[in-house]
């Protein structure tokens, strides 16, 4: 595959480039298509599932590595913007990839599946930030031509501790994001190849380096096209092949009512059955023992060392089979070694238990709009009001975070003109539609197979697939006979967010060929973003830490080596931390859309239309901001708040969820901006002609 190079003043027109993009991504699709079908082929023919993992990982990377050879350059301009020359649509198929990250490929169906109606924030949300994108930002930072965001802010305010501090805040929310894109590549390439996810991680992020380490931008570009194409192809096949085994329609998102419908009419019988009561008495029971346990600690810990001691004693003696010894010597080396680590794990499994002692092992009925009951006693009418102001502060922190995203905006300035990148961003919005409106039918889809086909499946005859998962981590998905009928409830089985649709194809009975499509196509979105996010970080570091501040003699060949450099100690420094599992993917990545948004956003927006914003204003803005965002969800997440070993217990405010914090930082940050900058002087008459200048009309 060919890249174009960036043309001349006598080069191909735009049309021809068109032209070229067109042809070589045609061949390139139907290149992918064929490669699947001689898989599927050689599958029927007895080529095993690990080598069709390895054919999957070893033919995509290969591909984004090559582009990423054939793309490589030192050019400040090519590196940092593609040489402002990507067509709006092939911009916005960029851009759905550089968007459409481990989250939303992994995470949106899975957290549909759980959550119901309330996981539509996500959907709502990250689509109306694009209309944000479109509206207030992409068309003034292409008309200002430069390479980032924090240089239009420090430019607009005239003040380099505007642009430190803008970049600080970059380098920041795309670490977090990273870290879970990071997160994603290890879970996928471990599923592909069988290797650990340790090694995995590491195994996977060689593909993101070499693409963003040799060619940033340029490279970046033309790859995250390509892995849209693989990853749109991988998300629509399993979820069409559900709807036609279940409806007949191959439109998934014309039966999804359909499909609720049904699921409510399950979810009723699952509620009354007596097995899944039984279940839910049984988690009670442990729930009540752990209570016991956790009032003292230390003896309780005793005793059941004490008890495992004696059982493997009692086996020695019985001369009972050496895999029963080992099993019983593995458990007693399983426990706790202090008391503060059972109270720790004890804590966590009651917490974990607690949630599934409910009907349908804690999952919301799937058409319930909000919990609790406006109709009903004070208890229910305040448990619906908190709901619906999670699913708004939610929907509200995902739009205003999106349109902060630093590594979506940089996208901006990779277009030939303003207009094509209003344009870009519309094509955007469809590409990333196509993903969005799809993931509500899957998630639904999904779980009227589990509800139908594995619910009231004997243990000795589940499919392979769950225990291969569990191998891969437990905490992902399990299963255990609770109440010991040899049947499988819905109450005994745990699946988590991150892996319902990396499961969906096994699920369909499809062949394990499209599993490894589906498992390349979440590889793709996460290597896309991830490239994307990195090639921010580095840029904040060696454009505008770097050459605008401390060195701005540095040349442009300067500035792109260190870049590299930066770029691949930032990408060590993230799988390290990846590694260690620190949370679910969507969750990690909402918590980043507060930050950028409280950032950003006020800075951003009363830059472009309100003149009388001045320096003192956006940096107070961007602190606040930031500051009131933090402390919020320090304070009110349970884990940061024992992990910083805070007095007293996380309170919330109104009772929003510490996910949603950007609700309380973008308003206190832009409140911030607008008090100081009338506090203090107005802008320099260049800050005010550079405001004229960005609205100028095309």
């Amino acid at each position: 595959m060919s890249i174009p190079t960036a043309p001349s003043a006598t080069a191909t027109p735009a049309t021809g480039l068109k032209a070229r993009l067109n042809r070589i991504y045609a061949w390139y699709t139907l290149g992918f298509v064929l490669f699947v079908l001689l898989l599927a082929l050689l599958e029927r023919l007895g080529l095993s599932k690990s080598w069709i993992g390895f054919s999957f990982l070893f033919a995509t990377v290969g591909v984004y590595a090559g582009i990423g050879v054939l793309s490589r350059t030192t050019d400040a301009t090519e590196y940092y913007v593609a040489g402002r020359r990507v067509p709006a649509f092939y911009n916005g198929m960029a851009t759905g990839a550089d968007w459409m990250s481990a989250a939303s490929f992994i995470g949106m169906a899975g957290t549909l599946y759980l959550s119901g109606y309330s996981g539509l924030a996500f959907v709502l949300g990250w689509t109306g930030g694009f209309c944000l994108v479109a509206l207030c930002l992409a068309p003034y930072l292409r008309r200002f031509g430069q390479f980032t965001v924090p240089d239009f802010l420090g430019e607009r305010y005239g003040s380099n501790a505007v642009r430190l501090i803008a970049a600080l805040s970059a380098i920041g929310v795309s670490f977090i994001y990273v870290v879970a894109q990071i997160y994603g590549i290890g879970l996928i390439t471990t599923r592909l190849s069988g290797l650990t996810f340790e090694i995995g991680v590491f195994v996977g992020l060689g593909g993101v380096l070499v693409c963003s380490f040799l060619g940033g931008m340029r490279a970046v570009t033309w790859t995250q096209v390509a892995q849209y194409i693989i990853l749109i192809i991988a998300y629509l096949v399993p979820v069409i092949w559900l709807s036609v085994k279940q409806t007949g329609v191959p439109v998934p998102q014309a039966v999804y009512g359909y499909q609720v419908q049904k699921i409510s009419e399950r979810e009723r019988e699952l509620v009354s059955d007596p097995a899944e009561q039984q279940v839910i008495q049984v988690l009670r029971e442990r729930v009540q023992a752990y209570e016991r346990k956790l009032r003292d600690v230390p003896a309780a810990l005793a005793r059941e060392r004490a008890e495992a001691l004696r059982h493997v004693a009692r086996l020695k003696v019985e001369d009972a089979p050496l895999a029963q010894i080992q099993a019983a010597e593995k458990r007693l080396a399983a426990l706790p070694k202090t008391p503060a680590e059972a109270r720790e794990l004890w804590l966590r499994l009651m917490a974990a238990d607690e949630a599934r002692a409910r009907p349908l092992a804690g999952m919301p009925p799937h058409a319930q709009a909000f919990a609790g009951d406006p109709a009903g006693d004070a208890q229910q009418v305040q448990l619906f009001d908190e709901s619906r102001r999670n699913f708004l502060a939610l929907v509200f922190c995902l739009m205003v975070g999106t349109a902060g995203l630093p590594h979506i905006l940089n996208r901006c300035y990779t277009t030939p003109s303003v207009r094509e990148a209003r344009e870009s961003v519309g094509w955007s919005l469809l590409f990333i539609g196509l993903l969005y409106f799809t993931a509500p039918a899957l998630a639904v889809m999904v779980k009227f197979e589990v509800f139908n086909t594995l619910v009231g499946t004997p243990f000795d005859q589940l499919p392979g697939w769950i225990a291969q998962w569990g191998k891969v981590d437990p905490g992902l998905l399990s299963v255990s006979d609770i109440n010991r009928d040899g049947i499988l409830q819905l109450g005994e089985m745990y699946i988590g967010s991150d892996i319902v649709m990396l499961v969906t194809p096994e699920l369909a009975g499809l062949p394990y060929v499209v599993s490894g499509m589906v498992a390349a196509g979440g590889l793709a979105a996460a290597l896309s973003t991830a490239d994307g996010l990195l090639l921010t970080i580095s840029s904040a570091l060696a454009h505008d830490v770097y050459h605008r501040i401390i060195n701005p003699r540095a040349s442009a060949t300067q500035r792109v080596m260190i870049s590299k450099t930066l770029l691949l100690l930032t990408a060590l420094a993230a799988a390290a931390v990846a590694a260690q599992k620190p949370a679910d993917i969507l969750l990690l990545v909402s918590a980043a859309f507060s930050f950028a948004g409280a950032a950003f956003v006020p800075a951003l927006v009363l830059g472009v239309f309100w003149k009388r914003a001045n320096r003192w204003g956006a940096m107070a803005g961007m602190l606040v901001g930031l500051g009131v965002t933090a402390y919020y969800m320090i304070t009110a997440h349970p884990w940061l708040h024992a992990a910083l070993k805070l007095p007293g217990v996380p309170e919330l405010w109104w009772g929003i969820q510490p996910i949603s914090a950007g609700v309380f930082g973008v308003p206190a940050g832009a409140a911030a901006i607008v008090i100081v900058s009338l506090l203090s002087p107005a802008p320099r008459r260049a800050q005010q002609e550079f405001v004229d200048a960005v609205r100028m009309p095309p």
